[in-house]
């Protein structure tokens, strides 16, 4: 087996963001600690299960993980230390929100372990972050990097958002001014998606939102992908850019297809080709884990056809693309010989590009992404 990456879910937040359709919970404080005893219990049992395997990146996410108090993230990256042989070097990201963190609390989580922090910004806007539901303001976000540098994180990210209800296309263009002015070193940036069921979207339906045009959302995309790169944030995958050597190493497992392991409610993981997921609800977590049944509730073993699919596009995703090589050796059989003419098509259309070791997406491939993702679909 590859190096293992495992993802902790942390489901609770402080306060929903209307457009979140996460697994993530608000006012169940009460159940901080017996959710914390619970998943290091889960934690120790698949630890064992395993056999202590070799792990080099762990991603610690939510929800918002730093609502919990610091003894219990403690807690949680002690029991990953005890229950699996975390490398050297290993990157060991959390993510944290404005807002939710103080200097003296990143402090002790750096010392605990945390080598790598991604802060969900999401706006430098204050009218924008209030739309969202959001709880921090602008000087939170500008005060929480400080921090961080401060006491010796050089691994930032900042999460920002595009398409937002009464956003410009001149105001994005300033956040993205603000957001590079702080040298982190690892910036992401996402469209909004109105998810069904938020807030949100129920406002969207009720004609209550104010959305940027097609047109404006395509030029604040354009001026994400022009301007960063121009700053020293190379693009290295369709949402995400990063300095030389700060890429996020536990996402490109996602991409590349390498094993996962989740652990926490509403955590899935991907390992010898089969998709599971854990219960969602985090009562029923803590009680299957602590009466010793099973938190999984969804497995799945995909098709040849959808696995191919899946490996093929969670490749794109990445400027580098897929290396033929890779997907041979993967499948055993060659690219072109099952997929030559879905390429050809999409090469006329000016979306994919190859030459003789691996395929990519070109720019307008990037901004048009699901098109060449559905293509390869299997019918």
């Amino acid at each position: 087996m590859s190096k293992l990456g495992l993802y902790v879910h942390i489901p609770f937040c402080r306060q929903k963001c209307l457009y979140c359709d996460f697994s993530s919970y608000s006012e169940v404080e009460h159940l901080f600690t017996a959710y914390t005893t619970a998943l290091c219990q889960q934690i120790a049992d698949q630890g064992g299960k395993l056999y202590k395997p070799l792990v080099d990146t762990v991603y610690i996410g939510g929800g918002t993980p730093s609502v919990l108090p610091v003894p219990l993230l403690e807690q949680i990256v002690a029991s990953l230390e005890d229950n699996f042989t975390i490398e050297s070097g290993a990157e060991i990201s959390m993510e944290a929100n404005p807002g939710t963190v103080t200097r003296q609390q990143l402090a002790a989580l750096k010392a605990a372990g945390i080598n790598r922090l991604s802060f969900g910004v999401q706006s430098f806007n204050d009218d924008l972050l209030t739309g969202l539901g959001r709880i921090h303001q602008t000087a939170d976000s500008l005060a929480v990097v400080e921090y961080a540098q401060a006491v010796g994180f050089n691994n930032i990210s900042i999460d920002l958002m595009y398409g937002l209800p009464g956003q410009t296309v001149a105001g994005f263009f300033r956040e993205l001014e603000q957001a590079a002015a702080l040298h982190t070193a690892h910036i992401s940036v996402y469209g909004l998606k109105l998810e069904e069921g938020t807030p949100l979207a129920t406002a969207a339906e009720q004609g209550l939102l104010a959305l940027p045009d097609e047109a404006a959302e395509e030029a604040m995309y354009n001026a994400m992908s022009e301007f960063l790169p121009s700053q020293g944030l190379a693009r290295y995958e369709i949402s995400n850019f990063a300095r030389p050597g700060f890429e996020c190493r536990h996402n490109l497992k996602y991409w590349h297809y390498q094993p996962y392991l989740g652990l926490g409610a509403a955590a899935h993981s991907f390992l010898n080709r089969q998709r599971t997921g854990t219960v969602t609800g985090i009562k029923e977590y803590i009680s299957r884990v602590t009466t010793g049944r099973s938190p999984v509730v969804m497995e799945e073993i995909l098709t040849l056809g959808e696995s191919m699919a899946e490996y093929i596009f969670l490749a794109l995703r990445t400027t580098c693309g897929m290396r033929l090589s890779h997907f041979t050796r993967y499948f055993g059989v060659d690219f072109f010989d099952l997929f030559g003419n879905v390429f050809a098509r999409l090469q006329r259309q000016g979306l994919l590009e190859a030459d003789d070791e691996r395929i990519w997406l070109t720019d307008t491939g990037m901004k048009f992404g699901n098109i060449v993702f559905r293509s390869f679909l299997p019918d």
